[in-house]
């Protein structure tokens, strides 16, 4: 029957429910809007809001003058905000936020593209090879971005690729047109035009712009020094046991942590899709017991091509789970009597996770020691070795050829085929029921792959007696356990 014929109730009962989903929207844009007017920095990243009067586009905790209610727009992405014709903030800078903590966590096909297009698919393989990576059509993929983030993938890796030209024009000296081929722009042209329309400022206007720090950074940025960045998080960070975590996995010759405590410097080799990298991340805590919503992590990037920019920054941020919401979790399992004071010594733990998820794996399986034997005979020596870091860790295509026998010659081999895939959209489940798959790989170790090489923010290892009250942030529960010593460290 069609819907003119439908009896007098049901057509009441779905107005209801338009009137309902009206007023929702509406208590949740009050809400936001409070968020605004308190200049509320837990909200960066995770919403934007634009000014219709002045047509520019702010973070949250923007600094300026609250604008008036009814001059307001709220966006899910600045991909949004730009394509509804707003200009990024000049003062709040909205481009240099932490990531929403939705993308990393859920595990849809939405939070699943949000992670593949920040690893810089769409600018490598387009949006069909994004959506054959989801199981989508390129069709469903757009529309279901454009419905939950108010932009679909070219936009949003445009939207990225302008936050990358910004970073390169106001911290290196690198030319112009360099920088507009780095960022991932097709041609000069179009790298001119959207930074226009982005920033409503031409290239060189934009670097002229530069804050005193950055201005400060680019006279010491050579493409020998590397590119300096601000890994930017929201909320308090606890950096103390995730240097503790990489010092204990450091593999010899691809990694390496150096210093004394608080003042610790890790660095590491990374494989990248157009050539390869070091990296080095400083420890930076903060003053103890403080939140002022948020703050970063110092680093240097050494690049072969700059165009692997985006890629690393966004591989450093899941390594280092710099788009988490501390809040949310912290308020889940602060309510928790055996967590809370584990929760009030350490706000803002992390579940750190991989710069290399195939790396990760097979590491997870065969140890550190095992680990370091394999780079020294498979691995591939860097052209320019940096101190101790003089490798790269071999591919799985390479170990499934040299060591073709037992679990890691299995594992090597099903993560070079694809039959287990670990990149940043691949479906948790499936990836799980794939690696169990994998002859003598046992369901604990699947578990840590889960954890650290997916993202998973809810893992437990099997026959743990996890209450079902720790979820969805099981995974961070078990950190501040291990950090308290009262678990036993799985590897």
């Amino acid at each position: 029957m069609s819907d003119f014929r439908q009896p007098g109730p049901p057509v009441r009962r779905r107005l209801d429910s338009v009137t309902q989903t009206v007023e929702h929207e509406k208590t949740h844009e009050d809400v936001r809007y409070e968020a605004v007017r308190s200049r509320d920095a837990r909200f960066d990243g995770a919403f934007f809001f634009a000014v219709e009067t002045t047509g520019i586009y702010c973070r949250p905790s923007c600094p300026a003058v609250t604008p008036k209610r009814r001059n307001v727009r709220f966006f899910a992405t600045a991909a949004a905000a730009q394509g509804s014709g707003f200009r990024a903030c000049r003062r709040c800078r909205p481009d240099a936020v932490p990531g929403s903590a939705d993308w990393n966590v859920r595990a849809d096909v939405v939070g699943r593209a949000m992670r593949l297009i920040g690893d810089g698919v769409v600018d490598r393989e387009g949006v069909a090879g994004l959506a054959v990576r989801l199981g989508y059509s390129a069709r469903q993929v757009q529309r279901q971005l454009t419905a939950e983030v108010g932009a679909g993938p070219v936009a949003l890796a445009r939207a990225q690729r302008a936050h990358t030209a910004r970073v390169l024009l106001q911290t290196t000296g690198l030319p112009v047109t360099e920088i507009a081929f780095a960022s991932g722009f097709a041609s000069v042209r179009q790298f001119n035009d959207t930074i226009r329309a982005v920033y409503a400022a031409t290239p060189s206007e934009l670097r002229a712009a530069a804050p005193a720090r950055d201005r400060a950074a680019r006279r010491t940025a050579t493409p020998s020094a590397g590119v300096p960045l601000r890994l930017a998080h929201r909320g308090p960070y606890q950096p103390g046991p995730v240097f503790d975590l990489l010092r204990r996995e450091a593999v010899a010759g691809v990694e390496e942590v150096s210093g004394e405590r608080g003042r610790r410097v890790y660095r590491r080799t990374l494989r990248l899709p157009y050539g390869t990298g070091i990296v080095a991340v400083h420890e930076r805590p903060g003053p103890p017991g403080t939140d002022t919503g948020g703050g970063w992590l110092e680093a240097r990037l050494h690049l072969t091509d700059l165009r692997d920019l985006t890629t690393s920054v966004q591989r450093l941020r899941r390594l280092f789970d710099l788009d988490a919401d501390p809040y949310a979790v912290d308020e889940r399992l602060g309510a928790d009597p055996r967590l809370a004071p584990l929760v009030a010594a350490r706000p803002g733990l992390r579940s750190p996770g991989t710069a290399d998820p195939d790396e990760l794996a097979v590491r997870a399986l065969v140890g550190r020691a095992e680990a370091e034997r394999l780079v020294q005979r498979y691995g591939k020596a860097l052209d320019a070795p940096c101190g101790t870091l003089t490798h790269l860790f071999p591919e799985p295509a390479v170990l499934a050829e040299v060591v073709p026998d037992g679990t890691p010659g299995a594992l090597a081999a099903a993560l070079a085929d694809g039959a287990v895939r670990l990149d940043p959209g691949a479906d948790r489940d499936d990836a799980e029921r794939a690696l169990l798959a994998v002859p003598g790989l046992d369901a604990r170790t699947v578990a840590v792959v889960r954890t650290r090489a997916l993202g998973d923010p809810d893992v437990a290892p099997p026959g743990a007696a996890v209450p079902d009250t720790w979820r969805p942030w099981r995974s961070y529960a078990l950190n501040h356990l291990r950090a308290a010593g009262e678990w036993e460290n799985d590897r």
